[in-house]
């Protein structure tokens, strides 16, 4: 049984597949691309990724409020999975605040450099204090 931190980086790498899919208007199963990187089925997995795919013109209009200097569609498609991920998870999912910043700030340590991680964990600040409010 995989982790949530596990199952979300699984999600980075069907998002990254799918923008990349979409971008060159090539065609694609939702269903089968998460087969491949995930073998049993996930509830959680589908929601986040479901959810994300469906309000992804809402989240990428939310980052780009607080992206400063790059708007999300300069970002590299890793970088937009991961803010799209975290976004969804601070609005749509029951995931304590904390723990979904925390998540998406580790997943960019991992794949991102200090500079993007940073602007990751300030957009998803905003997003949360704007939220509290």
């Amino acid at each position: 049984m995989k982790s949530r931190s596990e199952l979300r980086e699984i999600m980075v790498k069907v998002l990254y597949q799918v923008f990349l899919l979409e971008e060159t208007a090539i065609p694609y199963e939702i269903d089968q691309l998460i087969k491949e990187q995930l073998e049993v089925e996930n509830e959680f997995v589908d929601t986040v990724i479901d959810g994300v795919l469906s309000k992804k013109e809402e989240l990428y209009k939310k980052a780009n409020k607080y992206l400063k200097e790059w708007p999300m569609d300069r970002l590299n498609k890793v970088d937009q999975a991961i803010i799209c991920i975290g976004i969804y998870e601070l609005e749509y999912t029951e995931t304590p605040s904390i723990v979904a910043i925390n998540e998406a700030i580790e997943l960019s340590k991992k794949y991102s450099d200090d500079k993007v991680t940073k602007m990751i964990n300030a957009v998803l600040d905003e997003i949360y204090h704007e939220k509290e409010k």
